[in-house]
């Protein structure tokens, strides 16, 4: 059964079942639902949100999905059917794929330890730091004004020094702010890449980037990683096969697998991609995710790339606060136009005050102070899940482990449902990522993501461990 459908007849049970609820009394958990109906907690996450949009339930995070008041009058509900139609014919993709990106970013019930979400908990997030540069942002000269189309200038210089490094070759005035980097993303490749054409990604890679490149029209041709990163000799193929103009990648701490970028295939990716003509669209999400014990980093592509073949996209978003939606794309030549071009006509420019608290934020000492912690309980997270891997689950672990980003990659058995075991992971109180979004076409085998920075603690994330480790007993993985 396909997701819609799934949503769609678990909705119109959900609707049917409320007239067994008074107003204001507490549905069944998630969990609950996922082993009543038998579907993903994902279609449970998607019905309960087409309820609460007919305000028919009241979600409340933390505590439950409750029945609403009901609205004076019984007002009607609407026929929509005349929907379906109308969406038949429209024009672009009618599913970017978009199940993977939505598993990362939903909210799990209290009852469940994540060991999925894309962001780092609460208490490991600057609030306080940024609660005084968001109000010393608001009290700047000019702050409720509108800002320049490309940013304001000293946050463009700032970018340009943390991307280049201090006397770089990078100016303020090849930065474009953009709202976060999933926005960046998006208008890197509908500007670099007429739509129908092929984009080369990594295998696996961020779902993200799929559904970005999906909904452009535009068709991902997978590219194999292995422990060193992206294989340069099957780039070099898939650019002679498909005359693509642009690959995306992510040299540091790629997401999903964790691998950095060898220092000799560095060279060959710049290398590939001039003399195919492309560009390479580097999303550098990671640089802020470093572990306390990580050896020094290997700089950008973007500050090794003289000709104007790396499009960089750097975030502070995961390091800071999930609202905190401000990154930077950084082009060379005629592609910054292009650049510049496509993001006024999607968003014109980035709201000023929010500009204006970056500016804050990032002069601030606690800033630096936030990200040494930051890099120490990562590390500490990490050792957590992979001790506890190493005990109850060794064989999904490889011998390599990232010292940066937030998640591991596990290989499980060949022949093994990975949705059977997240569905079962979520019954135990825990929940994981399957690996199947993360990759473009049919991948080598079954995997799941388990992620470390948004549990509570490190002692929850040893915890998750033991439950998945149970789910996979339960599971017979």
């Amino acid at each position: 059964m396909n997701e819609p459908s799934s949503v769609h007849e678990l909705a119109d049970s959900l609707r049917r079942d409320l007239d067994r609820y008074s107003e204001g009394e507490k549905l069944p958990s998630s969990r609950a639902l996922v082993e009543r109906h038998q579907v993903s907690p994902v279609t449970v996450s998607r019905a309960i949100a087409v309820l609460v949009a007919e305000g028919l339930v009241v979600a409340r995070p933390g505590a439950g999905v409750f029945r609403a008041p009901q609205a004076g009058g019984g007002a009607r509900r609407g026929d929509l059917s005349w929907q379906e139609v109308a969406l038949s014919a429209e024009v672009g993709p009618a599913n970017p794929g978009v199940a993977g990106l939505l598993t990362t970013l939903t909210v799990p019930p209290p009852d469940v330890i994540d060991l999925n979400g894309g962001y780092p908990h609460s208490s490991l997030l600057p609030e306080r730091t940024l609660a005084g540069a968001l109000a010393r942002a608001g009290r700047r000269p000019g702050a409720w004004g509108r800002p320049p189309v490309d940013g304001l200038t000293e946050l463009r210089a700032w970018f340009a020094r943390d991307i280049g490094g201090a006397g770089g070759s990078l100016s303020a005035a090849e930065v474009l702010v953009t709202a976060g980097g999933q926005s960046a993303l998006t208008t890197a490749l509908r500007s670099l890449v007429a739509p129908g054409a092929p984009v080369l990604v990594e295998s696996p890679t961020y779902p993200g980037t799929l559904a970005v490149a999906r909904a452009a029209g535009l068709r991902p041709v997978p590219v194999p990683v292995d422990a060193e990163g992206v294989r340069t000799d099957l780039l070099a193929e898939a650019f002679e096969a498909t005359r693509a103009r642009a690959f995306v990648c992510q040299p540091l701490f790629q997401n999903p697998t964790g691998a950095v970028l060898s220092a000799r295939r560095r060279a060959e990716v710049l290398r590939i991609a001039r003399a195919a003509g492309a560009f390479v669209i580097e999303d550098d999400f990671a640089r802020r995710l470093v572990h306390a014990d990580a050896a020094a980093l290997p700089r950008p592509l973007a500050a090794e790339d003289p000709d104007g073949v790396v499009v960089h996209v750097r975030s502070l978003t995961k390091a800071a606060s999930p609202s905190l939606r401000v990154a930077a794309l950084s082009a060379r030549g005629p592609a910054l136009e292009r650049l510049r071009a496509v993001q006024v006509v999607d968003s014109f420019f980035v709201p000023r005050p929010l500009q204006e608290a970056t500016l804050e934020l990032v002069g601030d000492p606690g800033w630096a102070r936030h990200l040494r912690t930051l890099a120490a309980e990562l590390r500490d997270r990490r050792e957590a899940a992979v001790a506890a891997l190493r005990r109850g689950l060794p064989g999904l672990l490889g011998t390599a482990v990232p010292a940066g980003g937030y998640h591991l990659w596990l290989r499980l058995p060949d022949g093994t449902d990975e949705a059977a075991v997240a569905a079962a992971a979520l019954r135990a109180g825990v929940g994981v990522t399957p690996g199947r979004p993360y990759f473009a076409a049919e991948p080598p085998g079954p995997h799941l993501r388990l992620s470390y920075a948004a549990a509570e603690s490190a002692a929850q994330v040893a915890e998750g461990v033991e439950r998945l480790r149970r789910a996979c007993t339960e599971d017979g993985a």
